[in-house]
């Protein structure tokens, strides 16, 4: 079971969740609490949701139509909306994958919190955080802590194809490999 997570993040969540459902507008749980669902560790950040480029604007109209205060941010990646003081990111292009509908069709359904919604693969979750890695971005902690939490459910191989092209994923995977987190596989080896 996993550890406790933060209620406000999970109230939230439910709300946010019902209200596209409801909608219509498919969409995914990503980020720390993807993890938190699958077994990692809690998160008291925000809450990640995955969904299509399309649905942006009906999600966003949806989420002000239930209460939530929206905002579209330039990044031009993500949209934002606000239920109280928790932040709720609406990602629909994340470093590392494409969010169509094959990608919502490999979310697994789980339960969080009660509450039946589709749940972004280990694989894609870490994908995008070692995609997103960068010189000014250079936090492996938490993606570090994820893997650890879930190294059995990892395809590591599938993860290293994915992201051997960025040298920051090349670097987890050395901290990972000598962290004991995982086992070199002969492709890692032979690439580096």
């Amino acid at each position: 079971m996993p550890a406790a997570q933060a209620p406000h993040l999970l109230d939230t969540l439910k709300v946010v969740a019902a209200l596209l459902r409801d909608a219509g507008v498919p969409f995914a749980l990503g980020g720390g609490l993807a993890a938190w669902a699958r077994g990692g560790p809690p998160t008291e950040k925000d809450i990640d949701l995955m969904l299509r480029e399309d649905d942006t604007d009906l999600a966003l109209e949806v989420l002000a139509g239930g209460g939530l205060r929206v905002e579209r941010p330039p990044e031009g990646w993500l949209v934002k909306a606000y239920h109280g003081d928790v932040l709720v990111d609406l990602i629909y292009r994340p470093s590392g994958i494409h969010v169509d509908d094959r990608f919502l069709e490999r979310c697994e359904e789980l339960g969080v919190h009660a509450v039946r919604m589709p749940v972004m693969p280990v694989d894609d979750l870490i994908v995008t955080k070692l995609m997103a890695l960068t010189e000014h971005n250079l936090d492996y902690g938490p993606v570090l802590e994820i893997a650890r939490a879930l190294r059995e459910q990892v395809k590591w191989a599938d993860v290293w194809d994915r992201t051997c092209s960025s040298p920051f994923a090349r670097a987890f995977f050395a901290l990972a490999d000598e962290l004991g987190i995982k086992q070199r596989t002969l492709g890692e080896g032979a690439a580096r």
